[in-house]
């Protein structure tokens, strides 16, 4: 192959595989925390959280951070999630939103754990 036809096919695949580490996630609700890839408190006051949620009606809506689209299927998932009952379990704190535009990072030191 010449070197015409291999830069942009490495663009091409840098942008389409890292568009997800940007944007909304997948989320697959597990029945036991063994088969979680993340471990996610519900707390009660936006200002306890790392991630503020909105969960979105469409997969094409889940456009940024914090938009997460539930899917029926292990399978389609980008992250699969255990819900804990106490916040010291939990891999990630997170608070959901009314509106979509407050979604997003409050502690970008977790932004780690939603990267595949």
């Amino acid at each position: 192959m010449s070197k015409k036809i291999i830069f942009p096919l490495v663009v091409f695949f840098a942008l389409a595989f890292s568009s997800n580490i940007v944007f909304g996630q997948k989320i697959y609700k597990v029945k036991y925390e063994s088969q979680a890839d993340l471990k996610v408190y519900v707390v009660e006051y936006e200002s306890q959280c790392d991630l503020k949620v909105y969960h979105v009606k469409y997969e094409s809506q889940a456009s940024k951070d914090g938009l997460w689209f539930a899917v029926k299927y292990e399978s389609q998932a980008d992250k699969k999630v255990y819900f804990v009952d106490y916040e010291s379990q939990a891999d990630l704190k997170i608070y959901y939103v009314d509106y979509e535009s407050q979604a997003g990072w409050k502690n970008k030191s977790k932004a780690h754990l939603l990267k595949f």
